[in-house]
């Protein structure tokens, strides 16, 4: 598996990264069988997993510091966030310097490690100051704990802000961006995409088959009944509902793209990952399986070249710059999506 710069900060990773979330009991339960994922994925050739405190409350990164004892960590470039809440305590979640000096350390002990090469702000927290953020984030490079930062699901204004936050108060700056990014969810192509390559930000994309939509299993005629893991379905059970117009229209085009697939001799996996890793502002493209058979069919799409014929067609199904279900962005990209309330002055 070949290596790609993330972004400028001189650490190069592979364009598959293996995702922790579904380890856990978010996803697999099973330790011993997670870890043997993780092994099969470095053995691949995969140099980069990202995971995050989030996941499973820590239960994730105990696993993979586990799977990385014995000498594998050395080679592997270790991703995790920060930031969604992590339980019931108000103070155990944002991006406050309090929180965040505390997170880190439990991170660190959780994943059996000296420092983590990227620590994610997993969402900005509006209720902390940007600067606040920045400048324990700094610290913490300063101090040898991490190696860079970023952050995920940034909306481009905010990433411009924080850009200008980091010059103007001397602070390191955010070094990589995560965002949803797949054929169905097209939307970062308008201006998160741009705006991170404009910076130099590293990305790292996340559900490249659309929370299981381009999977191959959601064909015409057969029934919709979500995804395999539990807490996918409890936390976004509007991205599966089958009386959705939305849905209805995702469930035309993961049809269209699955006979194109076909045509092409391609699984619908393999184009799907493909196509996301050959946006020329994608570093990596996060994978998340929950059991080894779902890893090996991503494993199936490294290498694989998508033709300049085939992506026109790709595109006649699902335009460039387009996102189906306007849900599936993450963060709102047009004022349409607000709330009334949110577009005009109070009396």
């Amino acid at each position: 598996m070949d290596h790609r710069p993330l972004g400028r900060t001189g650490i190069a990773v592979t364009p598959l990264c293996l995702g922790a979330m579904m380890f856990g009991a978010f996803g697999n339960a099973d330790h011993d069988d997670a870890i043997n994922i993780v092994h099969r994925a470095l053995d691949a050739g995969i140099t980069f997993i990202d995971t995050a405190d989030f996941y499973s409350a820590g239960e994730s990164e105990q696993i993979v510091g586990k799977a990385l004892a014995g000498g594998r960590r050395d080679g592997v470039v270790l991703a995790t966030k920060v930031g969604l809440p992590f339980d019931e305590d108000p103070n155990h979640r944002g991006t406050s310097r309090r929180w965040i000096t505390e997170a880190v350390d439990n991170s660190l002990r959780r994943l059996d490690t000296d420092h983590i090469d990227l620590y994610q702000v997993h969402r900005l927290d509006p209720a902390t100051d940007v600067d606040e953020t920045l400048g324990v984030l700094s610290d913490l490079v300063h101090a040898g704990k991490i190696r860079a930062f970023g952050h995920s699901t940034v909306a481009p204004s905010e990433i411009v802000e924080a850009q200008w936050t980091a010059e103007r108060r001397g602070r390191e700056r955010f070094r990589t961006e995560q965002p949803p990014y797949s054929i169905l969810n097209r939307a970062g192509e308008y201006d998160v995409l741009p705006t991170c390559q404009r910076h130099g930000l590293g990305v790292l994309t996340y559900s490249p088959l659309a929370g299981g939509w381009l999977s191959g299993k959601y064909r015409k005629g057969m029934d919709i009944d979500g995804p395999g893991s539990a807490a996918r379905r409890q936390r976004f059970p509007q991205a599966y509902d089958a009386t959705s117009p939305a849905n209805a229209a995702k469930l035309d085009a993961a049809d269209a793209l699955g006979a194109l697939a076909d045509e092409a001799g391609l699984t619908l996996i393999q184009m799907a990952i493909a196509f996301v890793i050959r946006h020329p502002a994608v570093t990596s493209a996060i994978v998340g399986p929950r059991t080894m058979e779902h890893l090996e069919t991503y494993l199936a799409a490294d290498g694989v070249a998508l033709p300049a014929d085939l992506l026109d067609r790709i595109d006649e199904i699902v335009p460039p710059g387009h996102t189906i279900n306007v849900a599936d962005n993450m963060w709102n990209t047009s004022t349409t999506t607000l709330e009334p309330a949110s577009r005009r002055r109070q009396a």
